[in-house]
């Protein structure tokens, strides 16, 4: 998970920083909606997409925010 998390900030944290938190945030919801749809329509090809989308764009915020995913989910779920 960190090595993901360290991929993706160098790869977008200066777009996602010009770009700010809610803005960030608003593209995660986005991305959860369309997860919602793919669900619905059952298209696994789409839920594995928009999956990677949410997943992405949650660790953006995290990276925005400081927050250590690995850390995070170690400590809500003793992983």
């Amino acid at each position: 998970m960190n090595e993901l998390q360290s991929r993706l900030k160098d790869m977008y944290f200066q777009k996602d920083k010009e770009r700010g938190i809610y803005a960030t945030f608003t593209w995660l919801t986005e991305e959860v909606g369309e997860l919602a749809e793919a669900l619905l329509q059952g298209d696994n090809k789409s839920i594995e997409e928009e999956l990677a989308d949410v997943i992405a764009w949650t660790i953006s915020v995290a990276n925005l925010t400081g927050v250590n995913v690995e850390e995070a989910l170690k400590k809500k779920y003793g992983l």
